[in-house]
């Protein structure tokens, strides 16, 4: 299993736009249904900070560079941030029923 986190934050002018583009991401997974990964996306307090964390079982299973909505997500990200993302592999020490059932 490997999970990565995700963390950028947006100028405050693009931060609706921001959540539009990843409510997309969402709608197109819903529709494709992956089931080798799980995903989450978290805007912080501050409206213009985002944390994605995204697991997968394995090499191959991460569909997102697939997805035409993430494609989307992921064109002027670099103009949209104040902070551009900075990806983060994490290790599991625990949890309960975070990213596993």
């Amino acid at each position: 299993m490997r999970t990565v986190l995700v963390r950028y934050r947006v100028k405050p002018e693009h931060a609706e736009r921001n959540r539009e583009l990843v409510r997309a991401v969402y709608d197109e997974l819903d529709r494709a249904h992956p089931s080798a990964m799980q995903y989450a996306t978290f805007q912080l307090t501050d409206g213009v900070s985002f944390v994605h964390i995204h697991s997968s079982d394995g090499e191959g299973s991460n569909v997102l560079p697939q997805l035409a909505a993430f494609q989307a997500f992921q064109e002027g990200i670099k103009e949209r941030c104040d902070e551009v993302p900075v990806v983060t592999e994490l290790e599991e020490v625990g949890s309960y029923r975070f990213l596993h059932e």
